[in-house]
């Protein structure tokens, strides 16, 4: 596929007043005693690209995974088009929600078209009968799946690879038969997962490319991606996530300029940080077992010292005494 090379501000999404392809309020998820999302609000308009970053462990995929009905929250909903998604990843798919993953997830041992046949499972009504029969109407529907997956082949730059096996495809090609499945089932919405983990320059550069024309042909996208570059090049809205807690939200030059988001990134800590009472609490307890290690070393030290001074002592006196001692008389010898 070749298209132009743009950016977000090139082509400015398209807004419909008050509506939401995506709605989270108050996503929160739990695992036993750690919370790994707090309280996340995120909206998600139409024809709109939406980056979500943060440092590792920030709870980005978790996040993914509440929306997509991975995980069922603790807390919160997930709307679609002002419909609450229920807590299934297959009916999250039919409702219009699509997804790549961080590690690619492909049928290694499939064609390259048989994948993307595999994404339009939830588009297709036939079934087990009529596949068995193969009636005109399983024939229609097969024929209608396979034209549909080779013009999504034809518009990620597959189509001439349609029967490699997806094993053999390169890296790069294969994060693009990722996007091309989670097309299949034509999506409203599109999260995509470090598209562009482990990608040349010329390869991120094609995502991003891509991703834009993904956007022009009318799905809203929201994608995770470490690569600042790619996310801020790209973006309409950009949203950071710090130990599980939505830090700030804004357009990517806001973002990027916020020193809170600098401070996220190298370390600095910040007054307010999600977690900071946490950590100072940690630090007192550290501080404090430091001194009092440190004063017992010092009084193991002077009980040391003092019982040396004693053990000294004790031998001075013993040796005294025997200096002082008078010596044996020699035995005298007999008349």
């Amino acid at each position: 596929m070749t298209t132009p090379t743009t950016t977000a501000a090139d082509n400015p999404a398209p807004r419909e007043a008050g509506s939401a392809v995506l709605d989270a309020s108050g996503v929160t998820m739990r695992f036993g005693g750690l919370t790994a999302v707090r309280d996340v609000n995120l909206t998600v308009r139409p024809g709109e690209i939406v980056g979500l970053i943060g440092p590792n462990g920030a709870g980005k995929t978790t996040f993914f995974n509440c929306l997509t009905g991975l995980y069922i929250p603790t807390e919160g909903t997930v709307s679609y088009k002002g419909t609450v998604l229920p807590h299934r990843s297959h009916l999250v798919t039919q409702a219009g929600i699509a997804r790549t993953f961080q590690n690619i997830r492909l049928f290694a041992n499939m064609t390259v078209l048989e994948n993307v046949l595999v994404g339009r499972h939830t588009r297709t009504h036939e079934g087990l009968f009529s596949a068995l029969v193969r009636g005109p109407g399983f024939r229609r529907a097969e024929r209608h799946s396979e034209d549909r997956a080779m013009e999504l082949l034809r518009f990620t730059g597959l189509a001439d690879k349609r029967d490699h096996l997806a094993r053999n495809l390169p890296y790069g090609e294969q994060r693009k038969l990722e996007i091309a499945r989670a097309l299949a089932s034509e999506p409203g919405l599109l999260l995509l997962d470090e598209p562009t983990a482990g990608m040349t320059a010329v390869e991120t550069t094609a995502t991003r490319e891509l991703v834009l024309a993904i956007r022009e042909q009318g799905t809203a996208v929201l994608v995770i991606e470490h690569d600042m570059r790619f996310i801020f090049n790209l973006c309409d809205r950009v949203a950071v996530l710090v130990q599980g807690q939505k830090l700030v939200e804004g357009t990517p030059d806001i973002v990027q300029n916020d020193d809170r988001v600098i401070a996220a990134y190298l370390g600095t800590p910040f007054e307010g940080e999600p977690g900071e009472a946490e950590a100072a609490e940690v630090r007192a307890a550290e501080e404090a077992e430091a001194r009092a290690a440190e004063e017992g070393g010092i009084r193991a030290a002077e009980e040391g010292g003092i019982r040396a001074a004693e053990e000294t002592e004790a031998a001075t006196t013993s040796q005294s005494a025997q200096a002082d001692q008078p010596a044996d008389a020699p035995e005298g010898k007999a008349d």
